[in-house]
């Protein structure tokens, strides 16, 4: 079958919608979520995608083994949440040494530095929701 370049115009928006679908009302079972393995640490992917309004939201999970960090400090355009379950998290927002202990949320704004490293002797565990996206 070919397609005339004229027939894929018109395809392209009905393609890119589809792939933009709102995220529909899920539960993210915590067995079913893939855990993806780097070094010590882990991660689970457990949703990624726009909102019924186009918002863009994504949300991990992260464990970190003693004194460990996700990667170095750094910045980007889209806020975060970052929930923190287990373990006791150490870190840098802007300049400043902060810590987290169980239960702690912080928020962290638009193009603000931000680094974590594992300051306890157990896992860390904490979620991060990233709300918006980053410009192409």
């Amino acid at each position: 079958m070919s397609i005339s370049r004229r027939e894929l115009s018109l395809l392209l928006p009905a393609l890119a919608q589809a792939q933009n679908k709102p995220l529909a009302s899920k539960v993210f079972a915590y067995a079913d979520l893939p855990v993806k393995i780097n070094g010590e640490n882990r991660s689970r992917a457990i949703l990624n995608g726009p909102t019924h309004t186009g918002y863009a939201i994504e949300m991990h999970e992260t464990e970190l083994a003693p004194g460990q960090a996700p990667h170095g400090a750094h910045h980007h355009v889209h806020d975060e949440l970052l929930i923190l379950r287990e373990g006791t998290l150490e870190g840098v927002i802007n300049g400043q040494n902060v810590r987290m202990d169980a239960g702690s949320v912080a928020y962290l704004s638009s193009n603000d530095e931000h680094g974590w490293r594992n300051a306890g002797a157990t896992r860390a565990r904490y979620y991060i929701l990233t709300l918006g996206r980053e410009p192409k």
